[in-house]
């Protein structure tokens, strides 16, 4: 009897395991704290709505058909020589064609929108905030206010926050997710992003693509504070 029911919870244990750690995660994407990544999310979720619309019913018909044409239901209509079906075929192609359209004119309109390079459009002055990726951390200039920082970026709230973005090494990807778009930093050469913070709060900011032993460590601070006050008090 111990032995069945040390089986019996062994069987479960990979379950039990997967909800306890994905318990600890947070999904910072679908939480934004700024207006790009709020529109990101929006994109995030109707893509995924649409695509349900295939994945749902395809779910269900898989269930519905195995429990309709088991060996034991004798009352299943039984067509050894069907195949093809115009009805069959014209949803089969038209869902997925309109779904791939739709999601075709949604992303080249968002793709444009949220441009990184576009500046935001604000009354408010923005911040000027460069930044230079090294191994392994990030090294951040306040060209306006003569300081550089380590590892830390602070910025007013509901302000523009203007990133010129380079590397002195390897490329690497700079990504704050709580306020959206992810880019790279590459040698040479200097990209540019353009975030606003809805919220005051410290954001987790990472590097996102691979570049080397160390880079799991280039990890940063991003502080909205409630105010120019606030600010300049932390300069």
């Amino acid at each position: 009897m111990r032995h069945h029911k040390y089986k019996a919870v062994m069987k479960y244990l990979p379950v039990i395991a997967g909800v306890l750690l994905l318990s600890g995660c947070q999904a910072v994407l679908l939480d934004p704290k700024g207006q790009i990544a709020i529109e990101q999310r929006a994109l995030i979720i109707t893509a995924f709505c649409l695509m349900l619309v295939v994945v749902i019913p395809v779910i269900l018909m898989a269930v519905i058909f195995s429990w309709k044409y088991r060996a034991s239901n004798t009352a299943a209509k039984y067509t050894p020589d069907w195949s093809h079906s115009n009805k069959v075929e014209a949803v089969v192609w038209t869902v997925p064609v309109l779904i791939i359209l739709f999601l075709a004119v949604l992303t080249w309109k968002s793709t444009h929108a949220l441009e990184p390079s576009r500046p935001l459009a604000s009354a408010v002055k923005p911040v000027e905030i460069e930044v230079i990726s090294l191994d392994w951390k990030w090294l951040f200039i306040y060209p306006q206010q003569g300081i550089a920082t380590i590892n830390e970026i602070v910025f007013p709230v509901n302000t523009p926050v203007n990133f010129r973005i380079t590397s002195g090494s390897v490329m690497n990807g700079f990504f704050i997710p709580a306020l959206g778009s992810q880019i790279y930093a590459m040698p040479g050469m200097q990209t540019r992003l353009h975030l606003i913070a809805g919220e005051t709060g410290t954001f987790n900011g990472i590097s996102s693509s691979y570049s080397g032993r160390g880079f799991s460590g280039m990890k940063f601070k991003a502080t909205a504070v409630p105010d120019n006050t606030a600010f300049e008090q932390w300069i």
